[in-house]
């Protein structure tokens, strides 16, 4: 699995390990951008942080490209899952905390 991270840190490209099949394509990278407030709506932020799978399925459509469906979340290996989510834990710390909390450390 690879993680790519730009130095603004507002975007990161994960690609996956067990690539998603949709149809006939096939998904090999999930590109996700830091969520805005709204995005977080209806959903626990202490779930989120805590890689609640619930709380990732209603996050990671509203901020993931190509837009991952609940189904398509659900399929995921396990690997992909917790990358994706400690991606989403990671966008939710201040700046200056996350050298403390980064995922790829």
């Amino acid at each position: 699995m690879t993680i790519t991270k730009p130095d603004n840190a507002t975007h990161v490209t994960i690609t996956l390990d067990e690539p998603i099949q949709r149809g006939d394509t096939t998904i090999t990278e999930v590109q996700l951008r830091k969520p805005k407030a709204g995005e977080l709506r209806g959903v626990s932020l202490v779930d989120v942080a805590n890689l609640d799978v619930i709380a990732l399925q209603k996050v990671l459509p509203r901020i993931s490209y190509p837009i991952l469906t609940p189904q398509d979340i659900n399929n995921l290996d396990l690997a992909d899952l917790m990358a994706l989510g400690a991606e989403v834990a990671y966008f939710l710390a201040k700046k200056a905390d996350r050298h403390m909390v980064s995922p790829t450390a």
